[in-house]
């Protein structure tokens, strides 16, 4: 399989749950400003969408969009436990925080990042941010993840999304139980494996 990823972009989410499924698989940098890949291809000849990640498998199907790509990768390898099983209510409750992160946190950054959007519109859509973080601080009282006790895909998806909080200049600090979950997730081999990879840890 390939991975087309982008440094620390949301394509971290399934270069995590790769490395947590023990799933071999080739990182391909696809730069999200020049869109050309290290050897020069277009990536638009590629994903027309231009974004990462794309999750290409060995017969050539290609795979878009971050929560569809890291359920794919949680089904290869069950045992792993980093989903629950199809048709369980769990697993729709899975699939209700991969929703909520993709349109609640991830949407939420992205005026953050566009150059074009004046700062006291910045300042509304990071605040609306601070009371999404305010929940899932709430959400998180108690438990080790975001399902209970076994880390998921949907961990790994909300870490990529959280790390974006420092570069835009989000505090944190107020939310003890996001930072110790964060701090968690953090740690996990796979993780650290994740990082370095994408040159974001040392």
């Amino acid at each position: 399989m390939k991975l087309y990823y982008s440094p620390g972009a949301c394509s971290l989410s399934p270069h995590i749950a790769l490395r947590e499924a023990g799933l071999a698989f080739e990182p391909v940098l696809a730069s999200t400003k020049s869109h050309k890949l290290q050897d020069g291809t277009d990536y638009y000849g590629i994903n027309p969408l231009g974004y990462v990640p794309m999750l290409e498998l060995d017969d050539g199907t290609r795979l878009r969009e971050g929560p569809a790509i890291v359920q794919y990768i949680a089904d290869q390898v069950p045992a792993k436990n980093l989903a629950p099983a199809n048709g369980t209510l769990q697993r729709y409750r899975l699939q209700e925080w991969l929703t909520f992160i993709g349109t609640e946190i991830h949407k939420g950054f992205s005026p953050l990042f566009n150059p074009a959007v004046p700062e006291e519109a910045k300042k509304v859509f990071a605040d609306k941010l601070k009371t999404r973080f305010q929940w899932l601080d709430s959400q998180l009282e108690g438990k080790d993840y975001l399902m209970g006790e076994h880390f998921s895909v949907a961990d790994g998806y909300l870490f990529t999304t959280v790390n974006w909080a420092k570069p835009m200049n989000i505090d944190l600090s107020a939310y003890k139980h996001l930072l110790a979950w964060h701090a968690r997730v953090g740690a996990r081999p796979a993780v650290q494996e994740a990082l370095k990879a994408e040159g974001l840890l040392k």
